[in-house]
């Protein structure tokens, strides 16, 4: 459906997006993420021929978007994160003049749009101004514009941005439903949102895609450890000498004194020993109470975090150098600026003073 092939663009001698290429299958939900800054608009705009790339091919639906803009365009509906609107119409007068820019023919526009307001739940309030909607009916009138002629590709950059819960929870259900009629690019900062919506995740940091996978797999390849929270009764304090009772165990940790006597501990082992089994065997002969045992899981967020920071950490160390290098000749040449400064000043004072004498 959509295809990125080493695509890179440059704006002078800054590098937004730098040789990137993934593709989208059909009928896919795909989040793309990465932090403030990573290329992700720049993507997302290039894929919806808003800009074009420096170099590199864009194909969508079989049609490349540099060379049949209006093909590709077609199957393309894009909902830009600022919800740019238009406050004096009404929220149904916003989606037919987006129908008339899409070319829906005149003779099922109104029956289009009809079927695109019931689709985002904007029946109710069709007939009222832009301006008056709250927050969460302007980012379903944006939304309706983007799905009205019917493209292949929804592009949704940060739906749910400025949200209140309910209504996060009400754009997050709509998305899932446009995800079994279309193919769906999310950008989002919500990753949470990303765990319950799409299948795949693209990551991209300093224009660079660092990583392609489900939610599952990235989650369990940045997993470090097992972690298990628990709650137990230990009221002869044995639990400070379980490691010596079962041996996979790594560390215990105790995080919480309870109110009601008992104890909270998070018990690590490596990432391929579950301690559970052995817990309930080993706990009561200890004569602990287990009050809640819980296996914590890692997160989309988790595994978000240490892609990032392990892609810092594998910058060459060549620009690090570099860095100090041009640190190093800035400083020595502030120093010899500043001496020659002081010389001129000492040989100008001298001249004074012979002035002054004669």
């Amino acid at each position: 459906m959509i295809e990125v092939k080493n695509v890179t663009k440059r704006y002078g001698s800054t590098i937004a997006v730098d040789d990137i290429s993934f593709d989208v299958k059909d009928g896919e939900v795909v989040g793309f993420l990465g932090p403030n800054g990573a290329g992700k608009s720049t993507t997302m705009n290039m894929i919806t021929g808003f800009i074009e790339p420096s170099c590199g091919q864009i194909i969508v639906n079989g049609n490349d978007i540099s060379k049949k803009p209006k093909k590709a365009k077609m199957d393309i509906g894009y909902m830009p994160e600022n919800v740019p609107l238009y406050y004096e119409l009404t929220a149904k007068e916003f989606v037919t003049y987006m129908a008339e820019l899409k070319m829906v023919k005149r003779n099922v526009r109104k029956q289009q749009v009809q079927e695109v307001l019931k689709e985002v739940g904007l029946q109710e309030v069709q007939n009222k101004l832009i301006r008056n909607l709250s927050r969460g009916y302007k980012q379903r009138v944006s939304m309706a514009g983007a799905l009205i002629g019917n493209p292949d590709v929804i592009i949704l950059d940060e739906p749910t941005v400025g949200l209140d819960p309910k209504q996060i929870t009400e754009i997050r259900s709509l998305i899932k439903k446009l995800g079994q009629k279309h193919t769906v690019i999310l950008s989002t900062h919500i990753l949470s949102e990303v765990s319950q919506i799409c299948e795949r995740v693209i990551i991209i940091n300093k224009g660079k895609i660092i990583a392609i996978d489900s939610p599952e797999n990235l989650e369990k390849a940045t997993k470090e450890q097992n972690s298990i929270s628990i709650t137990v009764e230990d009221p002869k304090d044995n639990m400070k000498n379980l490691k010596e009772k079962i041996s996979e165990i790594d560390n215990i940790e105790l995080k919480r004194d309870n109110n009601d006597g008992t104890k909270q501990y998070i018990i690590t082992s490596s990432p391929d020993v579950d301690l559970r089994k052995k817990l309930f065997e080993i706990l009561p002969k200890e004569e602990i109470v287990i009050f809640e045992l819980k296996k914590t899981e890692t997160t989309l967020e988790d595994a978000f975090i240490k892609i990032i920071d392990k892609a810092k950490g594998t910058e060459p160390k060549r620009k690090v150098e570099n860095k100090k290098a041009q640190d190093s000749s800035k400083d020595v040449a502030t120093k010899e600026k500043n001496i020659s400064e002081e010389r001129k000043n000492k040989e100008n004072k001298k001249n004074t003073e012979k002035e002054e004498k004669k």
